[in-house]
Parts: C-alpha cells; structure tokens; sequence
C-alpha cells in the first residue's frame, strides 16, 4: 500500500509538470526546452523560502511567479530578437542553471527539518488512521484545481486565442492580435505550471538537487504523446486531460518496481530511447516544414 501511494504522488506532481508542456508542444508547438531548468527552479524558491522560516504555502504563488518569468523570457527572446524557439530554450535553460544554484546559495540542501506542505503540524494532528492518505489528497486536489483552471483558461477568449496561435498565426495577425504577445503567455503559463512541479516535489521530498529536472521535458513530452494516442477515441473529452492521466500512469509505471536498481535501469533505457526518438521525429518536422515553405 505504501509503494502505491508513492506511485500516486509523484504521479499526480508530474501531471501538473505534463500539463504544462502540454500547452508548449501541443497547443503552440513549441520545443521548450526552459522545462529542464524551470522545475528546479521552482524547487529552488521552496527551498529558499522554506529554509527561511516563511509559510510553505507561499511557496506555491513564488513559484508559479519565478516559473512564469522564465517563460517570458524565452518568449521574449523568440519573438523580439527572433531566435529560433529551440535555440531561444537552450539559451535560456543554461541561464537557469547559475540562478538557481545562486537562489538555493549550493546544488543541495536538505529541508528535512523544516515544515512543509506534506509534513506540518495540521497533518501531524490528524487521526493517525487519514495521516498516510493526506499528502495523496493534498495532491490530488492541487492538481485537480490546477486541471480546472486550466480548462476554464482555455474556454476563454484569451484561451481560443493561444490555440489559434498554435494553429494558424496568420488567423490571429488577421484578428489584429499580436501572435507574438499571445505566445510569450502561452510559454509564461506553461513554465508557471512547471515550476509549480518542482516546488511540490521540492517539499515531497524534502529537498532541493540542482540536477533534478534532468530528464523532466522527456517525461512529459511522452505524457503529452502517448496520453493523446491512448484518449483520442473519446469524443467528449476536455483537452487537458491526455497530459495529466498518462502523466500519472507513466511514472506510476515507472516507480512500481521490486527494487531501486531496476527503477534505475528502466529509467535510463527509456530516457535515452525517448530522446533518439525525439530527435528523429524532429528532423523529419523539420523537414517537412521546409518542403512545405518551398512549395
């Protein structure tokens, strides 16, 4: 029961992480590669705030805040000194990594003496019989919320105007819309929802790693991929929910192991088989994109 709760919540943080790169690589079509630095980023707030004495609740609103201007400065540097999105990413992925070692002040720190959302004095004093369920509803209900605003974000007219821009930027320049401001806030909410992640993962647990968004864009790229294949038959379905369900299964899938070792090892192969097949599919993108302009 124990390793199932674990495979619960780790799983409900990262579908709010796929959530995210939903709104980049599905809807905007954007290869954000921010992903990787915006989750420690969030982390990296926690931990500093947390190590501070301050409230683990303002965490949540500091990150989404640092996530976001992360996001608009990739936005920024695509669209205004129009640099290509995936060189815009890297530029600012590398820049993440030295602030967030200078926010957190080293690459680790450990919060296991201070308390967080998962382990406080609200939930030490419940009936030791909810106790082991409360980081899973307290989970469960983030993401739940987070999924909702989402839907109701994207059934605004703001929200039909960041589909359209992933669509068709010609439509929305006709609409005298700005393709380019609607983007830089797509990329702005999506790494918000990134670090959010983090910050929840930060304070699961219980510390920070410089390194711990390594691997975190393939995760949900694949959580955005293969929940879109597996949820495409359902006619009524609304469009943020492929992200966050195959985002809980796949890392619950990944975590329900008999040891570390071959958690590891799954990991890993699948990481790696994941990113040679990113890049194929890239190149054939690319491609095909460049015929299309030719023609």
């Amino acid at each position: 029961m124990a390793q199932l709760l674990g495979v619960l919540e780790q799983g409900l943080i990262y579908s709010i992480l796929a959530l995210g790169v939903y709104i980049t690589f599905k809807i905007l079509d954007f290869p954000d590669m921010t992903v990787d630095s915006s989750f420690p980023l969030g982390a990296a707030v926690t931990a500093l705030m947390i190590s501070a004495g301050i409230n683990p609740l303002w965490t949540l609103p500091a990150s989404l805040l640092a996530g976001a201007a992360a996001g608009a400065v990739t936005g920024i540097i695509h669209v205004r000194f129009h640099v290509r999105d995936l060189l815009s990413g890297i530029i600012v992925m590398t820049g993440l990594y030295s602030v967030n070692l200078h926010i957190a002040g080293r690459a680790n720190v450990q919060l296991f003496s201070f308390q967080t959302l998962f382990k406080n004095e609200f939930i030490a004093g419940l009936p030791s019989g909810i106790q082991p369920y409360a980081p899973v509803i307290l989970m469960a209900l983030i993401a739940l919320v987070v999924k909702l605003l989402m839907d109701a974000y994207l059934s605004t007219r703001s929200g039909f105007l960041l589909r359209a821009t992933g669509d068709n930027p010609t439509l929305v320049a006709s609409l005298a819309k700005d393709s380019g401001k609607v983007k830089i806030l797509g990329l702005a909410i999506a790494n918000a929802l990134v670090a959010l992640s983090g910050c929840i993962m930060c304070q699961y647990q219980r510390y920070f790693d410089i390194s711990m968004g390594t691997g975190t864009l393939v995760l949900a790229v694949a959580s955005v991929i293969v929940g879109t294949q597996l949820l495409r038959g359902l006619r009524f379905r609304p469009a943020t929910l492929p992200a966050p369900v195959f985002g809980l299964t796949h890392h619950g899938g990944v975590i329900l192991k008999i040891n570390e070792r071959d958690q590891v090892f799954v990991q890993r192969n699948f990481h790696s088989s994941f990113r040679l097949f990113c890049l194929t599919q890239g190149g054939l993108l690319i491609k095909q994109r460049e015929r299309i302009k030719h023609h």
